[in-house]
């Protein structure tokens, strides 16, 4: 995934040039708050420059100058985020600068989230003694992952001694942003039969169709 502030030193460097010295030249036409590019970041970029420069001999390399380097780059990146920040929400700063510096161009477009069509498939862990432990996923899907826009999913359970003709029997309900989902007994409840099935909802709060009905044993 592309960065606007890359992780390699080397590639850095580079980066933070460019980026200052566009910006330096457009300071005004941006808008740019001079007194804190003057006093802050303009003063961080050199003693980065120095560091940087100091770490380039490998026979005179020591740990203080890699310790230094370290440091004087964890300053000016923090300052130099700030400023990207700046140029990614400025309407002054075109797409075409935004490119010539290196700086990520973010969608603004949101994607609309659609209601859940397919309903979490899901295994029951038994391995602990009074807890059931549900994983699920997307139906179909390889991936263990949520569907896109996709919140968590909502469990309805309940403990009965005959299999539930609807949904409705099932009172309990919870709801998990992640898999595995944990359900505690207590002591006297081992080795009652317990029913599930799992909806997915959406980051709006829309609801999909409900998974088939599966029944567990309380270990």
């Amino acid at each position: 995934m592309a960065k606007s502030i890359p992780t390699k030193d080397t590639e850095f460097n580079e980066r933070q040039e460019v980026i200052t010295v566009k910006t330096k030249a457009n300071i005004t036409a941006w808008h740019i708050n001079e007194p804190w590019y003057s006093s802050e970041l303009t003063p961080a970029k050199s003693e980065w420059e120095k560091a940087w420069a100091d770490y380039q001999d490998p026979g005179q390399r020591t740990r203080v100058i890699t310790f230094t380097k370290r440091e004087k780059r964890k300053a000016y990146e923090k300052l130099l985020r700030i400023l990207v920040q700046m140029l990614e929400s400025n309407p002054e700063v075109t797409d075409d600068d935004r490119r010539a510096m290196g700086i990520v161009i973010r969608d603004t477009t949101r994607t609309p989230v659609k209601p859940p069509k397919t309903y979490p498939a899901y295994s029951i862990d038994t391995s602990l003694i009074r807890c059931l432990i549900i994983l699920f996923w997307d139906l179909g899907s390889k991936s263990k992952a949520k569907p896109r826009g996709i919140h968590g999913a909502e469990i309805r359970w309940v403990i009965l001694d005959h299999p539930p003709m609807s949904v409705d029997e099932l009172v309990h309900s919870s709801f998990d942003t992640r898999s595995p989902f944990e359900l505690m007994f207590d002591e006297s409840e081992r080795g009652k039969s317990v029913y599930f099935c799992l909806r997915w909802e959406n980051t709006r709060g829309e609801k999909g169709p409900w998974s088939e009905i599966v029944m567990a044993i309380i270990p």
